[in-house]
């Protein structure tokens, strides 16, 4: 009589779902080659950043007017605005337009949001707010000092500091991007002690490097460049920082540079501010988002300041100057 032999389980299921996976092929999702826009929100004050959440709520902060009211705002996927904070220091800026808030960071119900005039990180715990809450009193928010020790590490003549822009790495520690002293500071997750982390090199010893965004693509930290005046077409880079904090070109000849995003691919999304030309300034409508090799992906913006990703497919990109935030999907 032949003997036979049972087969374990696992082996079974090993050769079904070997070929399964044969068979059924997840397709990757592509990267944006152009984009269709739809209008979002309007009636921002010179929005600077911008946040989305698990809920699909975007959390914008706005400069204000130059009068005092610098406001964070939330916003539903349905477009319903509520002011979450108001009354942020708002000043008018050298060139003319308002400044004080710059960008934020979300995470597990919690805002953690620079003010680049006052030097300040605030950490706001917004897991309780809704829409059409009244707003949070301000003096009630907790705040660190970015600015003070920054100016210390003397990197800059005359000292300066604007603490811009903000991530988190591998390591759960912040790493924030002051664009005055054009340096990355690194903020420990358990102390919040503050450390120099990499300096971000100019383009000449006259120019400044103006650092505007930062991200984690997960292997490297990516840093745009605004480059300061006469914001000169060509210079900016897209830098890498390695976790060691070395730094180097990841992608060169660009031109004023605001903010970068993620796409689902972990490939960068860059946002150029506009063209600059004496004596008018930046000329309207010349701003654009581009990829990581400068292809134009969407032209005839107007002064954008911020791009996020919402989902695998879905961005929003908000305009300084006409205080709007546009969709954009692919």
């Amino acid at each position: 009589m032949k003997k036979h032999h049972l087969q374990p389980l696992s082996v079974y299921l090993l050769l079904f779902f070997g070929v399964f996976a044969c068979t059924d092929h997840v397709e990757p999702i592509p990267e944006p080659t152009q984009f269709a826009v739809s209008d979002f929100a309007s009636g921002l004050r010179a929005p600077i950043g911008m946040v989305v959440d698990e809920k699909g709520q975007l959390w914008v902060s706005e400069a204000g007017t130059g009068n005092n009211d610098g406001s964070i705002v939330m916003i539903t996927p349905g477009g319903l605005k509520t002011t979450v904070l108001t009354g942020f220091l708002s000043a008018a800026s050298p060139e003319g337009g308002p400044e004080g808030l710059s960008h934020l960071y979300y995470e597990n119900g919690k805002l953690y949001v620079l003010h680049g005039l006052e030097g300040f990180l605030y950490i706001v715990d917004v897991s309780n707010f809704k829409a059409s809450d009244p707003a949070m009193a301000l003096n009630l928010v907790p705040k660190e000092d970015i600015g003070t020790y920054v100016k210390t590490l003397n990197l800059t003549n005359p000292l300066n500091s604007n603490a811009f822009s903000l991530t988190k790495g591998p390591d759960g520690h912040f790493y924030i991007g002051d664009a005055g002293a054009n340096a990355i500071i690194k903020r420990d997750k358990d102390t919040h002690a503050l450390s120099l982390f990499a300096k971000i090199p100019g383009p000449s010893m006259t120019v400044d490097a103006v650092p505007t965004g930062i991200v984690f693509d997960g292997t490297k930290f990516l840093v745009s460049q605004l480059t300061g005046f006469p914001f000169a077409s060509g210079v900016a880079n897209v830098f890498q920082v390695t976790t060691d904090g070395t730094v180097s070109v990841h992608k060169s000849g660009f031109t004023t540079l605001t903010h970068l995003t993620l796409t689902v691919n972990n490939k960068p999304l860059l946002l150029h501010f506009g063209d600059f030309a004496l004596p008018d300034g930046f000329l309207p409508f010349t701003g654009s988002i581009l990829n990581e090799d400068g292809t134009v992906l969407l032209g005839g913006l107007m002064m954008p300041t911020d791009i996020k990703r919402s989902g695998d497919r879905t961005f929003y990109v908000q305009s300084y100057a006409l205080g709007t935030i546009q969709k954009l999907t692919y």
